[in-house]
């Protein structure tokens, strides 16, 4: 008697767990015939250009920092892109120059110092894995959530920004209406 009803519990068992994995794997089924997917308006060729314009200023502003270093320079290009007060395109936020008093001004100082060589294959092919990271597995550092600019540690800007964190030799900021909500503490 009690290995039939032990025969009859795992029997039962068993056709629940079947029961399971169907009901499951159904809904999943519907549920993936009715979403509408949005595709990147994107082709293959811009975001080879927008992959190849962020491997560059992570290489030229980050190329020997710590990976945390480049996935921070590679964060605030994208934070900028997405904000609407740069361009929205990656290569147009990289290459961007503003004339201040009659005096040209980039936002990455190595684009104004007449475009550098590559001088490293290691460090700009790890640039690159950083940029993919980053623009393509959409790999983030929660802390630079909000960080739209950065300076090395060896200058002093004064920019009266909110301090957000230092990685490496960068120092990252926030933007003024970070400091209004944080009521001015870093």
């Amino acid at each position: 008697m009690i290995r039939v009803l032990n025969l009859i519990v795992k029997l039962s068992l068993v056709a629940l767990a079947i029961f399971a994995i169907a009901k499951f794997t159904t809904s999943k089924i519907e549920y993936l015939n009715t979403k509408t997917y949005n595709a990147s308006p994107i082709t293959m060729a811009e975001r080879e250009k927008q992959l190849n314009c962020l491997a560059k200023n992570i290489y030229f502003e980050a190329g020997h920092e710590p990976f945390e270093g480049k996935v921070g320079v590679a964060q605030v290009t994208i934070n900028r892109s997405e904000s609407s007060k740069w361009p929205s395109d990656i290569c147009n936020v990289v290459y961007q120059k503003n004339v201040v008093y009659g005096k040209v001004i980039c936002q990455f100082s190595w684009y104004c110092e007449h475009g550098p060589m590559v001088k490293s294959n290691a460090a700009y092919i790890e640039s690159m894995e950083v940029a993919k990271k980053v623009l393509l597995e959409n790999f983030r550092l929660p802390s630079l959530k909000g960080a739209y600019y950065y300076h090395a540690d060896y200058v002093q800007p004064n920019w009266g920004l909110p301090k957000i964190t230092q990685i490496g030799h960068h120092i990252f900021y926030g933007d003024k209406n970070q400091l209004r909500g944080n009521n001015g503490k870093d």
